[in-house]
């Protein structure tokens, strides 16, 4: 141990001159040059040794975060040698990467925080605003994985790793959670700093660990597996939920996008044997069977997100918890369906919308169907009350692609019950 010491005593007093240049303007990477040998042999053991030596010897925890700009060239320089992905900009592979660098950095943060908030007030608030920010992780970063690329491995039998993955993401959004409320208890004195500073190494740590776990495992999993289209499918779908700290370049391929439905063959020897040793495991034990359904069927109807059999359809529509009905471009009503408020029958399709109403309404009917083709409004809505229930009308209008109008669609909705609704149910409740 002593000698680990007095090696780290070394690096410290190395790492202080970094810090020093840096205050002079010194340029990261240039500097991370300089020093690879020193800054590449520092273990995960040694990095908060070094720092609370540092501050100790009064050097600023907003100083000693400049080095974590440095940490992440070195993080990217070894992703990029070990996947040779750098020459893909805005490929959705690169775009996790690169939030990985991101969530290391902020983890590191969090860590040297931990240890300075007792004696700095500024410290105490960069650490609750880095903290406000760690929930769009899970918003983001994660949402992204285990929507968009866990699929693919599922599709293909391999369900354990994305499984075990996604339970992992489920611990930390509630570690960052508490980590919130624990911050909010210590401004009021309800929680000890010990308390408070376990509960920040605890999301530190396991942000890290997930990190290692998504470069290690799932990333050259799905490098290995996933082919230029099915990446397309990612990319045409990934601004839905978004990115942590990173703004994404283009990127295309002349591939068509696929689908997790649109695949149907198994793994090849070549793809096993390239495989991380975690995956190539489980799949040796012949524990895995790919998904073999087939979500097109005869007669299905090719929907824009979506395959449904008319039946299928019409009883969705009558099973809605709500009433609708759809008035084309020529305002007349073609199609209405589910539970309603006020009473429809069969002989109101192909009457024009405004004989439908009474001629009081008629002028205010008139102007909201212009308003929708001028394209000057994109709502109308009204609510009234029949005996005890609270009825929520709403008009929408219904554009193709290009903006044309196609029609408007009226949605009737009782919100009695909606209305009453307080705090969260997050429990089944069934007896």
């Amino acid at each position: 141990m002593s000698e680990l010491l007095g090696n780290t005593k070394h690096k410290k007093d190395k790492i202080k001159e970094i810090l020093k240049e840096l205050q002079r303007g010194g340029d990261v990477k240039k500097l991370k040059e300089e020093f690879k040998d020193l800054l590449s042999s520092i273990s995960p053991l040694e990095i908060p040794l070094i720092e609370q030596e540092l501050l100790r010897e009064g050097v600023s925890a907003e100083e000693i975060a400049n080095m974590c700009d440095i940490h992440v060239e070195l993080f990217r320089e070894t992703v990029d040698k070990k996947f040779d992905i750098k020459a893909l900009p805005g490929h959705p592979l690169r775009s996790l990467y690169d939030e990985n660098e991101q969530i290391m950095k902020d983890a590191e943060l969090l860590n040297l925080y931990s240890r300075s908030i007792g004696k700095s007030d500024k410290d105490f608030e960069s650490l609750k605003n880095l903290a406000k920010q760690l929930p769009r992780i899970g918003a983001t970063h994660y949402n992204r994985e285990e929507m968009l690329c866990f699929p693919y491995l599922e599709r293909r039998g391999i369900t354990a790793v994305p499984s075990t993955l996604w339970r992992k993401h489920d611990e930390i959004r509630a570690k960052i959670k508490l980590l919130l409320r624990d911050l909010d208890k210590k401004e009021n004195d309800q929680i000890t700093m010990e308390k408070l500073v376990e509960r920040i190494n605890d999301v530190s740590a396991s942000l890290i660990d997930m990190v290692f776990r998504e470069n290690n495992i799932l990333y050259p999993t799905l490098k290995t597996i996933l082919s230029e289209g099915e990446w397309a499918a990612i990319k045409e779908e990934e601004d839905v939920f978004g990115y942590y700290k990173i703004k994404p370049s283009k990127w295309t391929t002349e591939e068509k996008p696929i689908y997790p439905y649109q695949i149907d063959r198994e793994l090849t020897e070549k793809e096993v044997s390239q495989l991380p040793n975690e995956i190539k495991t489980i799949l040796t034990k012949g524990e895995t069977e790919g998904d073999k359904h087939r979500v097109v069927r005869e007669g299905d109807i090719r929907l824009d997100k979506g395959y449904m059999l008319s039946d299928e359809i019409n009883m969705l529509f009558k099973t809605l918890p709500f009433g609708i009905t759809f008035i084309d471009r020529d305002d007349r009503v073609r199609f209405f369906s589910g539970r309603r408020t006020f009473s429809r029958t069969e002989s109101v399709i192909g009457r024009p919308v405004q004989l439908c109403h009474p001629p009081k309404s008629v002028g205010i009917v008139n102007k909201i169907l212009k308003a929708f083709k001028e394209g000057s409004r994109e709502k109308a809505d009204f609510w009234i009350n029949i005996g005890d229930s609270l009825i929520y009308i709403q008009y929408i209008p219904i554009r193709n692609e290009k903006g044309e109008y196609l029609g408007t669609i009226e949605i009737e909705q009782d919100v009695t019950d909606i209305k009453k609704l307080e705090g969260e149910k997050r429990i089944l409740d069934w007896k």
